[in-house]
């Protein structure tokens, strides 16, 4: 058995401006890039294999916290939120006819309109999971890992999700072939300054 540990990636102008961005490629903001240089990840994540989306916002949050370019995996990039991209989430839940809604209402096959579905990013997630076999770190996005936790507590995305996701901070997953388990509370990032 592995572990696989999620790290959601630093701050961007669109994370504060509500807007959704998937698979577009929207850099970190300098506020992140200050907060993130001065983090770095505890033991033995330090020494993990360093993977990240292709996405600069995420590739660029696993150098700053981890002093080392990451291996990127086009698996790990965001659920493609097709047409809705660049828009913002409340604007959509405020149009009549839009479609768009809470993550709670949404299930494995709900899909933007031409984007993608969980379940399809589920898809492409089982073939990079499949490859690993030491434990491994991921800097991602928070699509990804709400897929990932949603295998891991059996949740359907039906209803409230079983868990929350916060910046800066670890989510570990024992991986057993295709069975994904939580282990234990999320991990802090430590100060840059702060020993082990």
């Amino acid at each position: 058995m592995i572990r696989l540990a999620l790290l959601r990636h630093g701050h961007t102008e669109w994370n504060r401006m509500g807007r959704i961005q998937g698979a577009s490629d929207i850099p970190l903001d300098d506020a992140a890039r200050a907060e993130l240089s001065a983090q770095r990840l505890p033991t033995p994540w330090d020494a993990a294999e360093l993977w990240s989306s292709p996405l600069k916002r995420a590739a660029e949050t696993a150098k700053l916290v981890a002093g080392r370019a990451p291996r990127t995996a086009p698996e790990l990039t965001e659920m493609n939120w097709g047409v809705w991209e660049g828009k913002r989430g409340l604007d959509l839940l405020a149009t009549p006819g839009s479609g768009f809604r809470h993550i709670e209402d949404w299930g494995w096959d709900y899909r933007p309109p031409g984007g993608e579905s969980p379940g399809e990013v589920w898809t492409r997630l089982r073939r990079w999971l499949a490859r690993r076999d030491r434990d491994a770190l991921a800097v991602c996005h928070i699509g990804i890992m709400r897929v990932l936790l949603a295998r891991a507590y059996g949740w359907d995305f039906d209803g409230p999700a079983p868990f929350r996701i916060k910046r800066n901070r670890l989510y570990v997953l024992m991986i057993d072939g295709e069975t994904l388990m939580p282990e234990g509370e999320p991990i802090r990032l430590l100060p840059a300054g702060e020993a082990a």
